[in-house]
Order: C-alpha cells, then structure tokens, then sequence
C-alpha cells in the first residue's frame, strides 16, 4: 500500500505520540510505502528543522535521512490550481496520484475536502489508523 503523509502529520509523529506517532511506526516497521515528491521532501525538511529548534533534544537527522532513502521518490502530477482550495496542499495529491497511492493521511482541513479528487481518498490519522494499521 503506497501512502503520501501530510507535512503535519509527519512532525506531529515525530514530536508527539497519537496516531501520527503510530502511523510512522507502521511505515518504520514496512506496514505501507510511503511516497514523496522532492517538493514534499523539502517541505518535511524546513518544517521539521523550525519545529525542532523548540525541541532540541530530538534528533531528526535520522528519520529524515531514512525518508530520503527508502520513502519513494516521485515526480508529482500537475493538477489544476482548484484541485484543493489551499494551493500549498496541491503537492500531496499530486504526489499521490503519481504513485497511484491508496490514499493521503492530513488532518489539514483543506485537503481532507478535496477527498477524491482524480480518486484520491484523503483520511485522518485515526481514520487510517483504523482502517490500515489496526492492533
């Protein structure tokens, strides 16, 4: 099962426990793919290395690195500017079309409206959890 991860979901993972800390165990432990686009592959990067001044103690180095290697990398699809109504999430469905992944995992509101668009289904984090990664 290929997977794309919303930025938010990532961090959230990485910082807090829950069901993004839960999801990326799935991922750490081979229970789906998950696939990026160099462009999500930045975005992880700044995002993780702004939140992580504020938690200093965390090294994210090596999960971002293990990401870089064995996450796979795609070259996105161009979708039209409406395809979400944030144009900074467009870069998740497109990634996701592209890999003809299963779904996209956000809890960014804006992308969970665009569900099913060119049939991607975008989930929550408890959702997929419930539906892919049950105990």
């Amino acid at each position: 099962m290929r997977v794309v991860l919303d930025t938010n979901v990532l961090v959230s993972g990485i910082f807090f426990a829950g069901p993004p800390s839960r999801i990326l165990d799935g991922w750490l432990d081979d229970k789906f793919d998950l696939v990026v686009s160099t462009e999500i592959l930045e975005e992880y990067r700044r995002t993780a290395r702004r939140i992580g001044e504020k938690f200093p103690e965390i090294d994210l180095g090596p999960l971002l690195d293990r990401i870089a290697v064995h996450a796979l990398l795609v070259v996105p699809a161009a979708l039209p500017d409406d395809a979400c109504a944030d144009r900074n999430d467009i870069k998740f469905l497109e990634c996701a079309l592209a890999a003809r992944a299963e779904c996209v995992v956000s809890g960014d509101r804006a992308l969970l409206r665009a569900s099913g668009y060119g049939g991607i289904e975008v989930v929550t984090p408890r959702r997929f959890l419930e539906q892919h990664l049950p105990r």
